[in-house]
């Protein structure tokens, strides 16, 4: 299944929108491997950084395009389907395609990769009156 930005938008929640992407891959397993530097080359090229500008633009620098979910620290523009040592060889349109790219955090970006919620930053629980109290269940 082809995943695209627009279908993306229509999922209102962080969390969900983190369960359309996630991949469920392998810890340590190989992309590239012995390629690794035609990924390189790749994310260093002067389209891939133009394309990244108006990807982070577009999203406001928000993880998975949430605007409450700003990123503060490192932000990666992330192939919603991820890209092949053949897409990079051929020049894809899917590596520049705005609807194949979102801005994630690096913990965003990981857990996708991984299929690992315990990964995900989560935003502070809303404080509400009587919170304070240890006894108190909520």
């Amino acid at each position: 299944m082809i995943k695209t930005y627009r279908a993306l938008r229509r999922l209102r929640t962080f969390e969900d929108r983190f369960e359309y992407l996630k991949l469920g891959g392998v810890v340590g397993k190989s992309t590239f491997g012995f390629e690794r530097y035609l990924n390189q080359v790749f994310y260093k090229s002067g389209e891939w950084r133009a394309s990244r500008t108006g990807i982070i633009i577009r999203d406001n620098g928000c993880d998975l395009a949430i605007e409450d979910r700003e990123i503060f620290g490192r932000l990666i523009v992330h192939h919603i389907n991820p890209i092949t040592i053949e897409d990079i060889e051929r020049g894809a349109d899917c590596l520049f395609d705005p609807d194949n790219l979102i801005c994630t955090s690096h913990n965003t970006s990981e857990a996708i990769h991984y299929g690992d919620a315990s990964l995900l930053l989560c935003l502070p629980k809303e404080r509400r009156k009587g919170d304070t109290h240890l006894w108190k269940a909520f």
